[in-house]
């Protein structure tokens, strides 16, 4: 019997009644966590960009990808705190003298 591609580069198929069935898994990937920023983007994903993210999911970059975007909007939020805090004169001093001011 002919062999297939995929069984030539060492798939594997399982019988299930009269058909053939792909024995198919994902690749193993790296856990890093993801934070409210990084959740917040796989949402977008899942409803707006599918096939992005489909595709990261297959090739096993997603969460490498999610971690990744999570570091960079937690960089950009706390450089943005610290730019509001220069702009109003809010130091470390005044926060100690009076906290409610």
């Amino acid at each position: 019997m002919v062999k297939t591609i995929f069984e030539e580069l060492g798939g594997k198929y399982e019988r299930q009644g009269d058909y053939l069935i792909p024995c198919l898994t994902l690749l193993a990937e790296k856990e890093e966590p993801i934070g409210l920023f990084g959740q917040q983007h796989l949402d977008y994903l899942k409803q707006h960009r599918r096939v992005t993210y489909t595709n990261l999911l297959t090739s096993g970059r997603l969460n490498a990808y999610l971690a990744d975007i999570d570091r960079q909007a937690q960089e950009r939020f706390e450089r943005l705190i610290e730019g509001m805090k220069q702009a109003q004169g809010i130091t470390e001093r005044l926060k100690a003298e009076n906290a409610l001011e």
